[in-house]
């Protein structure tokens, strides 16, 4: 079924077992330093277990004033380096160093004056300038490039990969909005194109003739007035003849909007081989292809209809380090398939400055140290309180870990507000890693018991060893005037169908929960108009998935009224009020609240009281994302 995917292939001089790759991913787990660390070494022979022909590091940094995680740029770091390969090595894996300079995109080194680019333009996410390289700098950058080379093939690396993607600093001078040089590394694309040239130049000086050389570009810049895929094919010839072995097409820069890099469930797998396919059209060397992959099944249908020679599985290594191997074993559904939810693996490193790494639906990842590996010693008689994502991951953790396992849900169905919030538009994903952990929850032999409510009474007789209490939120009823009026409902009446979706709606709370129902409305033809209270969304517009949401309300011609409140409802009306200005809204023949939630705080007293031990985890502690309610039910089964 994967014979195309399973088979080998040659890199120059590289013979790989199969045609998967690893790509690069941050993880922030190194030690300050810059040096690899434990932690590091845990996670990627965590990754590399499942046997993939080709693990790429992350990225690691060939001088200091673009190093923005693990260095290369001198030789104290050969040794953490040589660990790291060793441990690919060991689990069968061939093993690719990313070489890597940030440019303008690194933070410390702008806020102190020494971050450098091609020219003095400020960069889209940071909105400071570098310093705007001289000629001096650029050879003593391309020359680093070849001393990390080098330090890599020391270290036992079998091939190196040239970072010219993402808006890192060989982007930046491919790219137009961030070079304006006017000497002989700028000008029209092939002149800005020299700079990564020369880099490739110099690693294969550095490595040799026979050392595989890879270079991973974004195809198409992604961005108004950027690059464009025929303009990366038209310096193809000139990366092959430099040197380099291997193209890795990705997409996108800093700037792309919605954080294309790292696409959201609005995209579907395989998005982006269109570009990886021109590029193979034009070259006779192996290209990688990236694209929201989840199911080794839709990367050999690229295989087999020849648009790429080898297939990056990035996000899905996070949610599923075994996927690989349950696919080798024909266990598919089995495979838990990434969300592209991007908590843990983007959003997590970026809005918590000195985080790392997580993955929202696999606690163990970034901490590998940390959970456990084998079964306990002492099980224990262990419940479950609550069937979201918090409780069933934690009833998964627990059974895994040799508890004997029972799961209470109070209603008829498990997986708490997922249930509601996979009906929303590109949300599907979401129901089915419900359904996934539902199931896997069972197979490990956990007692589900639904539609059940937990008593003091059942609590005291049952005598449990140990509870994690993880019963959810309620919702927040707001003082309204009219709450009473037939037109008025609530957000998880509409997306769970039980009320029509009206004519011409109101939707009361512009999180996550109002701005998806209005997504749904208005896919159901409603014409949807949205109040919240604060001055802007708490929907983030950066992140990928609040970027489509915005775009797609903006497109359906959904009404934002910002730091407004609604203070009556009428029989077909709403009264609004704005900077203590009311105004009416006529024609309404639907209000829905989705004011957001509120923690529950059943049993918590009856527990305390008990002696039992317990552990409240999720929504019950604070309502929050599906990232913190998985941590928190797998740490506290890890805990018993």
């Amino acid at each position: 079924m994967l014979d195309l995917l399973l088979s080998p292939i040659k890199i120059r001089n590289m013979e790989l077992k199969n045609r998967c790759v690893i790509p690069p991913m941050g993880t922030n787990l190194g030690n300050r330093d810059g040096t690899v660390s434990d932690k590091n070494l845990a996670y990627i022979k965590r990754r590399a277990e499942s046997g993939f022909g080709l693990v790429i590091t992350e990225i690691m940094g060939v001088h200091p004033t673009g190093c923005v995680g693990l260095g290369i740029f001198d030789d104290k770091f050969i040794p953490g380096i040589k660990q790291f390969v060793d441990a690919i090595h060991e689990a069968g894996s061939k093993v690719a160093i990313q070489l890597h300079h940030a440019g303008r995109e690194a933070f410390y080194q702008l806020k102190k004056g020494v971050a450098i680019g091609p020219s003095a333009i400020p960069s889209f996410v940071y909105g400071m300038p570098p310093k705007e390289m001289t000629l001096e700098d650029i050879q003593m950058i391309i020359r680093a490039f070849g001393d990390g080379a080098a330090r890599a093939k020391a270290a036992g690396a079998d091939a190196v990969e040239i970072h010219a993607a993402h808006g890192y600093l060989l982007t930046q001078f491919l790219s137009v909005h961030s070079n304006q040089r006017t000497d002989e590394y700028g000008g029209g694309f092939k002149e800005r194109a020299r700079f990564v040239i020369e880099v490739v130049v110099e690693v294969r000086k550095q490595v040799g003739p026979d050392y595989p050389i890879l270079v991973r570009i974004s195809a198409e810049e992604f961005i108004r007035n950027g690059y464009t895929v025929e303009d990366v094919i038209s310096i193809m010839p000139d990366l092959v003849a430099a040197g380099t072995d291997a193209i890795h097409a990705s997409v996108g820069t800093h700037g792309s909007p919605g954080g294309i890099t790292s696409a959201p469930p609005e995209y579907e797998a395989g998005w982006n081989v269109w570009r990886a396919k021109k590029i193979k059209e034009v070259v006779d060397i192996p290209v990688i292809a990236v694209g929201r992959f989840t199911d080794p099944r839709d990367a050999e249908k690229v295989l087999a209809d020849g648009d790429a020679d080898m297939i990056a599985f990035g996000r899905q290594i996070l949610a599923d380090p075994d996927f690989l191997t349950k696919a080798k074993e024909g266990r598919f559904d089995d495979i838990r398939h990434c969300l592209a939810c991007n908590q843990g693996c983007i959003e997590r490193l970026i809005l918590e400055m000195g985080s790392s790494v997580r993955c929202a639906i696999n606690p163990e990842t970034g901490q590998e140290l940390l959970a456990p590996k084998a079964p306990v010693k002492s099980p224990k008689n262990v419940w479950v309180i609550g069937g979201g994502p918090a409780g069933l991951t934690a009833a998964l953790e627990a059974a895994k870990l040799g508890h004997t396992v029972t799961l209470y849900e109070q209603s008829n169905q498990l997986g708490g507000q997922v249930h509601f919030a996979r009906q929303a538009p590109f949300k599907k994903v979401y129901g089915d890693w419900i359904d996934w952990l539902s199931t896997q929850v069972k197979k490990m032999g956990v007692d589900v018991k639904t539609g059940v409510t937990v008593t003091d009474d059942m609590l005291e007789k049952g005598a449990p060893e140990a509870v994690i209490l993880a019963i959810g939120g309620r919702k927040i009823v707001p003082n309204i005037k009219g709450l009473d009026q037939p037109i008025f409902c609530d957000a998880w009446q509409v997306l769970n169908r039980e009320k029509p979706a009206g004519k011409n709606v109101v939707v009361i709370g512009g999180g996550l929960i109002g701005m998806e129902t209005a997504d749904f409305l208005s896919e159901q033809g409603s014409h949807v108009t949205l109040v919240e209270m604060l001055k802007e969304s708490p929907v983030l517009k950066f992140t990928g998935h609040g970027y489509q949401l915005h775009k797609r309300l903006r497109t359906a011609g959904v009404q934002f009224h910002f730091g407004t409140t609604v203070s009556t409802i009428g029989a077909d009306r709403v009264t609004l009020c704005c900077d203590h200005k009311d105004e009416v809204l006529e024609g309404i023949d639907q209000v829905v609240l989705a004011a957001g939630m509120e923690p529950r705080t059943e049993l918590k007293e009856t527990l305390q009281k008990l002696g039992i031990r317990h552990f409240v985890v999720g929504d019950a502690v604070q309502v929050r994302r599906i990232i913190e309610a998985t941590e928190e039910g797998a740490r506290a089964a890890w805990e018993i």
